[in-house]
């Protein structure tokens, strides 16, 4: 980064985008374990999908950050 105050981020821009990129990789993994628990009443299989849902939205995430948190 430069030294002069526009291309700094301010406080409020981490928050606001650490808390949309937080939101989308938490919502499909408690989603997934929420439907298959209720669903198929089967604890272990929810918990084992939604931690595979989880890794895959953090993967993803990386790439959405890199396009979220890019000053312009």
């Amino acid at each position: 980064m430069t030294g002069d105050e526009s291309s700094k981020i301010s406080i409020r821009e981490i928050v606001l985008k650490g808390t949309i990129i937080a939101l989308i990789v938490t919502i499909p993994s408690l989603s997934t374990f929420v439907l298959i628990w209720v669903l198929l009443d089967d604890l272990f299989l929810g918990v084992i999908l939604g931690a595979f849902v989880h890794f895959i939205a953090m993967g993803f995430s990386l790439k959405i950050s890199k396009k979220i948190l890019v000053k312009k």
